[in-house]
Order: C-alpha cells, then structure tokens, then sequence
C-alpha cells in the first residue's frame, strides 16, 4: 500500500487525519511530510467528516446508503 510505505511505521493513516482535523498540522504539512497529494489528503479529510457525521444521527446511514447517496448527488 502506497499510503503506508509513504508515511512509515511511525504514522497511521487515520492518526494524520486526526492531526489534521485537531489542528495540530495542516494539509500541505502532511503533504510535504510524506509525499502525499493535497487532494488525496484532502479526501480522506473529508471521509472521517462525513463518517463523523453519520455517526451523530439518530439513524445512520449503512456505507452502501452513503455511496449511493453520493452517487445521485454527482
């Protein structure tokens, strides 16, 4: 996996995003950090947002709910 060679033992994937989210570092750090795209970044940014999220509802959405819901919005 390109993600986990990129960032090392020494970094999950999800504990960047976390970072990210908490302030204590930004896109473009992290980017630069690990050799990562912005937009990919970016992206998983935006999935812990929308996982998040759905887990606040009274009744969350199941992840084929969610990817069919995203498909009709494009």
């Amino acid at each position: 996996m390109r993600l986990q060679s990129a960032i090392g033992p020494r970094m999950h994937p999800n504990a960047l995003v976390i970072e990210i989210i908490q302030g204590k570092t930004t896109v473009s750090e992290a980017s630069r950090s690990f050799d990562l795209t912005p937009s990919e970044i970016e992206g998983w940014v935006e999935d812990a947002k929308r996982g998040m999220e759905n887990s606040l509802r009274a009744n969350p959405l199941d992840i084929r709910e969610q990817y069919e819901k995203q498909l009709r919005h494009l």
